[in-house]
Formats: structure tokens, sequence, C-alpha cells
């Protein structure tokens, strides 16, 4: 069969069912059945099917998953985030576009606590909308802030994105978990600068209201007590790696026990609120190894099958440069975002963009964050980014997805200039995985 045959059937059994509503890993699994039948040889191929599957998933190096899941949920099921949020507000005061700020500041830090795009926007979007409403901000700046700053948790560690991209495509855990950090950042800084400017050019937008007269110390005691011992974690999860005390499973760990006794400090853990992050931890982690098993089979027959080395072959005949291959894989990511979730995505594009990335030289870590931030646009790129329809859950009832899609676009263009940056200036993503060498 040639390669252009198999291709075009192993992706349209994917493709079709997936836009049919059929779950992402069913799609795949009816697709390696298919393939394995047709090119592994019937029941044997079947039998290889699921050797592939349980051999991928006792790698070890998918650990820090579900304990990087269980961070996060301890803290949102607790409610010591919702303890954080309101120490930020308390600290944040006198500046156009106050609340914005604080959703942005707010997003930032529970990136480095949740690692759960999702969780983190509708986290923020049911705790600041309602305040963000009455005080008659603008959509553009109530909803937009959130989206952005939600998705910053793809890139900040404890990333389960950052770890499962890492797994997948055989690039350094720990290098894409350290790379995704100063993007982060960077893109913060610039929603920071946009709202700024904004609201300072037209108060409307965000109109200034009396906050409550408080003491110095009744604003910065909150923070002492309920944020920075929660950013303790962070640098107990991103030291630890960067000093290479311990590998990314051995952080993850420490994370999670970190988030089990912070909670208990602040009497906040309860069997009920301890069980609920269990369950949760452990419907996400079966969501997320199911697909993982059904994607390395998947790669494996479509290098079988000849497709994979057959558009290999086919684009070594352009002669491309590096860059050109990179903007490429970007532009593909970017305009599958717009369609499908950051999983389907990895899913799809990786059995080919990886054995690119080795062919032409390109610097996988590097590639592994502009990966990264690529996917986190794809989250809030219409028509179906999954924090658009995330925050149209939670925010006011008269809220449409036509001002959600206004919302988000300044803070989208300002994440693909973050992508920019990086492909012209690589150490962007390089520089803090190159510490930990």
């Amino acid at each position: 069969m040639d390669w252009q045959i198999a291709f075009l059937l192993l992706m349209g059994t994917v493709l079709a069912p997936m836009f049919l509503g059929v779950p992402v890993a069913l799609a795949f699994f009816g697709a390696n059945i298919v393939g394995a039948v047709v090119f592994f040889g019937g029941e044997a191929g079947l039998a290889q099917m699921a050797r592939n599957a349980y051999e991928g998933l006792i790698n070890f190096s998918l650990s820090p998953i579900p304990m990087f899941v269980l961070m996060g949920e301890i803290m949102f099921q607790t409610g010591v985030a919702f303890r954080a949020i309101d120490a930020i507000d308390r600290l944040i005061t006198r500046v156009p576009g106050r609340l914005s700020l604080v959703a942005v500041s707010c997003g930032t830090v529970f990136s480095a606590l949740s690692g759960s795009s999702m969780a983190n926007t509708a986290l923020l979007g049911g705790t600041l909308m309602p305040e963000m409403t009455r005080r008659g901000y603008h959509p553009g700046m109530a909803l937009g802030p959130i989206l952005g700053s939600g998705g910053l948790a793809m890139l900040i560690p404890p990333s389960s994105m950052a770890v499962l991209l890492g797994s997948m495509s055989g690039i350094s855990i720990t290098g894409i978990l350290l790379g995704g950090i100063l993007p982060a950042l960077l893109i913060a800084a610039f929603y920071v600068v946009y709202i700024v400017l904004r609201c300072t050019i037209d108060p409307s937008l965000a109109p200034a209201y009396p906050t409550p007269k408080m003491r110095w110390s009744e604003r910065v005691m909150p923070f002492l007590v309920y944020v920075l011992p929660l950013m303790s974690l962070f640098v107990v999860v991103v030291g630890s790696i960067l000093t290479g005390i311990a590998t990314p499973t051995e952080s993850a760990a420490l994370g999670a026990i970190g988030a089990t006794v912070a909670a208990a400090c602040y009497r906040c853990l309860t069997w009920r609120s301890l069980h609920k992050a269990l369950v949760q931890t452990g419907k996400i982690t079966v969501t997320i190894f199911f697909i993982i098993a059904a994607s390395l089979t998947f790669s494996q027959i479509l290098a079988f099958s000849g497709a994979t080395g057959g558009i290999l072959s086919l684009l070594n005949q352009f002669d491309l440069t590096p860059l050109v291959v990179v903007v490429g894989m970007l532009v593909i990511v970017l305009a599958l975002g717009c369609l499908m979730d950051p999983l389907s995505i990895i899913l799809i594009t990786l059995p080919f963009f990886i054995p690119l990335v080795r062919q032409v030289g390109i610097e996988p870590v590097w590639f592994g964050v502009l990966m990264l931030v690529a996917l986190e646009v794809g989250q809030t790129t219409p028509p179906f980014g999954l924090l658009l329809f995330t925050m149209k859950s939670v925010a006011p009832e008269s809220t449409t997805m036509r001002q959600v899609y206004l919302a988000a676009a300044p803070f989208t263009l300002m994440q693909i200039l973050a992508i920019a940056l990086i492909v012209f200036f690589p150490a962007l993503g390089t520089w803090l995985p190159s510490l930990s060498n």
C-alpha cells in the first residue's frame, strides 16, 4: 500500500469520529484497531497493539502527572486558593484596571500551583467576574485578563501538559518544565502593560472605585500568610529540579506533599475535601493515560505503514531550513488550535513533528517550549478554544460567545508575539533548562 493511501486511511479513521463527537481516546483506539488489522496482520496486530499500550503506560516518566494534578486539586478543593485570591486583591490598589491586574496576578500565581488551565480559568472567572460585572468593567477588561492568565498554567510548573509533551516526544521533561517559565512571565508582563495602557487611555473600560481603607499591615499580612507560603511550593518544585536535587517525578511528589501539608496547616484539609481531590485526580489521570495508550500505538502504526517516512522524504525534496520547518510546524499547531484541544493536537502532530525535528537538527527543548506556548494559544482561539467555553460557563448569563471571542483576541495576539520572540531569541526558552545541566 502506498504511504499516501496509508496516511489518508489512518488520519481519516481518527478525524472523522472526532468531528462526529466521539471522544479523542476512542477515536484513536478505533484507528489503531483498523491499522493493526491492515498493517500488522489481524489478531497478531491486535495483540501487538495491547502490548504497546501496556509498555507505554509503565513508563516511569509519566508518574509526575497524577502528582501534579493532585497538587492543584488539593489547592482548589480545600479552598486555600480562594484565600490567596483575597490576599492578592487586598495588595493591589490605586492602579488603572485594578481588578484586571488582580486577575493576571492571581492567574500567574495559581498557574504555579494548579497545572490546569481550565481549573485556573474557572476559579478566576467564578471568583472575580461577579465583582468585575458589578463594578461596570468592560467585557474586554473582565473576560480577557482571566482567559489570558488562566492559560498560563500550561507553561508554568507544575504543568501536566509539559510532562505529557515531554514523555510522548522524548524531549527532556525537565527542560520543557523549566523552559516554559520565562515565556509565561513574559506573557504576563505583556498583559500588565496592555491593561494599564488601555485603562489609562480609556478609564471607562475599568471604572475606578474606592477601596476599603486599611492599614498597610492589613494589606500585607494576608499576602505573607496565604500567598508566600504557597509560592514556596513552586520554589520547592522548580528549585529541586533546577539544582538537580530531585527528578521531575520526585519534585512532583514533594509538591503534592507540600500542598497537603499547607492545606492542613491552614485547617482547610478535611476528609471530604481530600476525598474529592483524590477522586478528581483519579478521573483526570485515567483520561490522560487512556489517551497516551492510544497515541503510542498510533505513532507506531504510522511509522510501520510508511506514512511517517513518506512525509519526511517529501519534505526533504524542498531542502527547508530549520527555521522554516519550525515556523511551518507552529502554523499547523496554531491552525489546529482553532478546532481541537491540546491533547488531540499533540497526538496528531508529534508522530510527524519529532522525526522531522531530529532530522533537520532543531534544538529539542526549544521546539518543545514553542510547541507548549502554541498549544496554550490554541485554548483561546475561536471557534473551539477550550478556555473560551470554560469562561462562558462561569461568566454571567448575559455574556455572549461573541463577547468572549472579542475579549480573548488581544491577549491571544500577545501570546503569538511571545512565540515570535522565542523563535528569534531562543534563550527565552532554553536559558533556564541550561542551568539544570
